[in-house]
């Protein structure tokens, strides 16, 4: 129906008269004036067309109009059709009060004025044309809404497919990701592994050299080739370790001793993490076993250890401990029961609130451009979430940073000149009083021995804090040799030490490192591990050569 289309109005009285003078009066306002002259006749009426307005007579014989009334009342189609009564008799104040009891929108009296009735009918007329209008409109809303949502749901199946695809293809990357962060973990061991490698085969080709000047009756000659023997087993067992370490595996729980698996980290992690960061373990006696993937457990421990040296510059404290925890976690995603939490607690710079917010974000990270993926601490918080357990940070700004790892126990259970050796010169060789500082005991011992065989005396000192001792008490000593990675204080920092205590007194720095990153260091003296008794005579000619010149 629209705003100009005439609705029907129903006029209902036994006098036919009565009609008359009705249609009459109403016949100006436009609408179609149907007739009725019995309760019957309009009931007939009303289930056959679309009534908007009724005017009904009180009085008739076979059906009053509060009967015919209530009638069409109590019809589900018929409760907001418009009733108004016309009656010359019955009108009386409880008539009225009778008739909108039976559901009349109003009462007119007789005799009628024309105008009067002619307003009420309009304005019921209007009620009706407007409420059709707005069930129109509504139903059309209702249909544009269906189409929508029919829109909508298409649309939303195709976003969820390309979200499927999106994530399909973010793993496949995510695991690229991980294999380059994994050799990229390996590229930051190389300097100490290269360490851990010379200072091995410094031990083997000392002793064999030791050996080959010896006959084979000295009973030192059994000690060095046992040497020999136990520094290539660590080498073998030192290749084995990083060849698992780098295999690329699926995730494959298994029950894992945590304080086994750390304590077979401790060297490798020392060496990635340098000589200025002091390593504790704590863990709790008879911890019981976790079920996780220990190949993925050591790479994750790597992570945090390898931030946690990013956040310690200037050096300090890493702790590693684990205790058994049952009953509530304090975890939201984690659900009570049997756990091992893993802590790993550094001295660092820490974080601010924003920064621990996102720093388990994927590829969010502090660092800058080229040297961090943002995947560490997500991985770690994969692995964690993947074996059933879950991961919790906490860092305060100049405090450091610890990183709980929750896992679910087992079900039962820089780089310095090379000084190339330069050809020992017939002549008078002056004997020198020669400091070793090295704390690998088979090294020290390798290059006491090698300064001896060439007549030189040496002592032997396993740290820098007892080389100072030694030099502040002996003025004797002539020459120090030290090795570059050691705990407490490294070779670098022992020689500028020694530059103000005794600045005439030459330093040697014998190391395995390939490059070193203190620029104190690239300036002295370099033994390249391994070295041999030929490479520590030309060095040490080459100091009598520069004290002659000097």
């Amino acid at each position: 129906m629209n705003a100009n289309e005439p609705v029907n109005i129903l006029l209902v009285d036994d006098q036919p008269a009565k009609l008359l003078s009705y249609e009459v009066m109403l016949r100006d306002l436009g609408e179609n004036l149907i007739k009725a002259a019995s309760g019957r006749q309009a009931l007939e009426q009303i289930l056959r067309n679309d009534i908007a307005v009724v005017l009904i007579d009180v009085v008739m014989p076979d059906l009053n109009g509060f009967e015919l009334a209530a009638m069409i009342r109590d019809h589900p189609r018929f409760h907001t059709l418009s009733i108004i009564f016309v009656s010359a008799i019955s009108v009386t104040e409880l008539d009225r009060v009778k008739g909108y009891q039976h559901g009349a929108v109003d009462y007119v009296s007789v005799p009628v004025v024309p105008d009067l009735l002619r307003a009420k009918v309009k304005v019921f007329a209007e009620l009706y044309r407007k409420t059709r209008e707005l069930e129109r409109l509504n139903a059309e809303l209702e249909r544009r809404v269906e189409e929508r949502t029919a829109a909508l749901a298409e649309a939303n199946a195709k976003l969820e497919q390309r979200v499927e695809e999106r994530t399909r293809e973010r793993e496949a990357a995510l695991a690229q990701v991980h294999e380059m962060q994994k050799m990229e973990s390996l590229g930051q061991l190389t300097g100490g592994l290269a360490h851990d490698f010379n200072n091995l085969l410094m031990g083997i080709l000392g002793s064999l050299d030791y050996l080959a000047r010896q006959p084979l009756s000295d009973p030192k000659a059994k000690h060095f080739l046992t040497a020999a023997r136990e520094s290539a087993d660590r080498g073998a067992a030192l290749t084995k370790r990083l060849l698992a370490f780098a295999r690329r595996q699926e995730l494959r729980p298994e029950p894992v001793d945590v304080q086994r698996l750390a304590d077979g980290m401790a060297e490798m992690l020392q060496r990635s993490l340098g000589p200025t960061i002091q390593i504790e373990m704590d863990f709790d006696r008879d911890l019981a076993l976790i079920s996780v993937d220990p190949n993925q457990l050591e790479l994750a421990i790597l992570n945090l250890a390898l931030n946690a040296r990013d956040a310690m510059p200037d050096g300090g404290r890493l702790r590693i401990a684990a205790q058994r925890e049952t009953g509530a976690t304090g975890l939201p995603t984690l659900e009570d029961g049997d756990y091992v939490r893993m802590t790993v607690t550094d001295t660092g710079t820490g974080m601010d609130e924003a920064t621990l917010k996102r720093c388990s974000e994927p590829f969010f990270t502090t660092k800058e451009v080229g040297r961090g993926t943002g995947l560490g601490l997500s991985s770690v918080l994969g692995l964690a979430v993947q074996s059933g357990g879950g991961l919790r940070i906490s860092s305060e700004l100049g405090k450091g940073t610890t990183v709980e790892l929750w896992f679910p126990v087992a079900a039962g259970a820089a780089r310095a000149e090379r000084i190339e050796a330069a050809p020992v010169q017939n002549g008078a060789m002056p004997h020198y009083r020669v400091l070793v500082v090295d704390d690998e005991p088979l090294v020290a011992l390798l290059t006491a021995s090698m300064l001896e065989d060439l007549g030189h005396a040496s002592q032997v000192v396993p740290s820098g804090m007892s080389a100072l001792n030694v030099l502040r008490s002996d003025r004797t000593i002539d020459a120090v040799i030290t090795d570059y990675a050691m705990p407490d204080m490294t070779g670098a920092e022992l020689a500028l030490q020694i530059s103000r205590l005794r600045p005439e007194l030459p330093v040697i720095l014998a190391t395995g490192y390939a490059d070193f990153p203190n620029s104190t260091a690239q300036s002295l003296p370099r033994l390249s591990k391994p070295f041999g008794s030929h490479e520590l005579a030309s060095i040490l000619t080459t100091l009598n050569q520069r004290s002659i010149a000097s």
